[in-house]
């Protein structure tokens, strides 16, 4: 191979190399592809879950500190890399840091002072809002709707008001305070250590598929069942982070920006993923209701509204606050942090004053609480044709508001 011809060669290696892993992927891209990595964990018999870890982690900390037999949080806890959605969460951050190496973009970021504050703030509202909803984003809205639960479109006029109003909460803050907005120095990583970040990244790869492949050959089921969440998790975060996805922009930009390709991302895959979902509960290969809270329609409502007002203030929410956390943004730890132990306090005192469900091990007391009840579309409307019906209905009466304000501005809180 002459010198001109390797040179071609390593010219469009690298063009690749950056179409993949350093260019933007489209938001549409990344709602596709999320969607299939969840249905690959319902075809599994598993389901995306972010909150229950974010929550243990909380339980983890109320015990390293006292409180958690005063709360009644269980003493004898999983480990990280035990617990279900633990290692899902941990396995988020993962691959968002992975992605981040591979597009040399992961830098540690410091926000201003008041940044602070708004995460801690934020944190609080998310845990509280989550608590009350059964879910975050993912396990209060995107699961509910995928799993054909009105509860999840309850908690999505939750999250749309409480983004709004969270907006305008934000904006007179931003106009009455001016102490902490100076943004500290920018951090610059020096070429020489940028260029290694690639093959960290590889390295990181590598290891999470020979972690995997060592879990799905023990003799252990857990393990087996263990190793699918490694990759799925995995897979999810590099997702979200490539393509920027993120469930509080699709709440929150609408009345910002009035930009909507971040919400249209969301409503394609749901428009893709119901259909494939109905059809595993049809054929009884994963249960529905494991990812139905019982909180239809008091506490995925309230709870949504609560959990709103938190993304806006946070940064993000549950599932965005993890990817930005793997690309070195210090206000999303503080942000997690806060939602751990608040979801933490909020689910242990809820329970102990029978607002939400009192074992979480047994699903028969999932069913009805003070806040709500598991809603099941096929159930409530006698089959799955008109279940199928009125979720493509919702989902379209969303896609043309989101339309009609990104031509019109109308709802738009600036």
């Amino acid at each position: 191979m002459s010198s001109a011809n390797g040179s071609k060669w390593l010219a469009g290696f690298k063009a690749d190399y950056d179409k993949i892993f350093v260019e933007e992927w489209s938001p549409y891209l990344g709602g596709i592809l999320l969607m299939l990595a969840v249905i690959g964990l319902m075809i599994n018999g598993l389901f995306w879950g972010v909150f229950g870890g974010v929550k243990f982690w909380g339980d983890w900390f109320n015990n390293l500190i006292g409180l958690g037999p005063m709360l009644g949080v269980p003493q004898q806890l999983d480990s990280f890399l035990m617990h279900r959605m633990s290692l899902m969460n941990i396995m988020l951050v993962l691959g968002s840091f992975c992605a981040a190496l591979l597009s040399r973009q992961f830098l540690p970021r410091r926000p201003p002072k008041l940044e602070y504050i708004w995460a801690a703030l934020g944190g609080v509202f998310l845990g509280v809002g989550a608590a009350l909803a059964g879910g975050c984003t993912t396990g209060g809205f995107f699961n509910p709707v995928l799993h054909a639960s009105p509860a999840g479109w309850a908690m999505a006029a939750g999250l749309m008001l409480g983004a709004f109003i969270g907006l305008k909460l934000l904006l007179w803050t931003l106009e009455k305070i001016e102490w902490g907005m100076v943004a500290p120095p920018g951090v610059t990583m020096p070429q020489s250590v940028l260029r290694f970040y690639p093959l960290l990244g590889l390295a990181v790869v590598v290891g999470v598929l020979l972690w995997a492949t060592s879990w799905y050959e023990s003799d252990n089921t857990q393990l087996v069942a263990r190793a699918v969440i490694v990759l799925a998790g995995f897979a999810i975060g590099f997702i979200m982070h490539r393509s920027r996805l993120c469930f509080a922009r699709a709440f929150r930009e609408p009345f910002m920006t009035a930009e909507g390709d971040m919400t249209k991302a969301v409503i394609l895959a749901l428009a893709v993923g119901i259909p494939i979902a109905a059809l595993l509960f049809q054929k009884n290969i994963i249960d529905p209701y494991i990812a139905i809270p019982p909180a239809f329609w008091i506490g995925s409502l309230v709870g949504g509204l609560i959990f709103g007002i938190g993304m806006v203030f946070a940064g993000g929410c549950a599932s965005g606050s993890l990817w930005r956390m793997g690309e070195g943004h210090f206000k999303l730890w503080v942000t997690i942090f806060f939602f751990s132990w608040s979801g933490s306090i909020a689910s242990a005192l809820f329970k102990k004053f029978n607002i939400t469900s009192i074992n979480e091990d047994n699903v028969e007391l999932y069913e009805m609480t003070n806040v709500g009840y598991q809603a099941y579309f096929p159930e409530m409307l006698g089959g799955w044709g008109w279940t199928l019906i009125i979720s493509g209905g919702l989902l379209l009466v969303w896609y043309l508001l989101v339309r009609y304000n990104e031509s019109t501005e109308k709802f738009t809180a600036l």
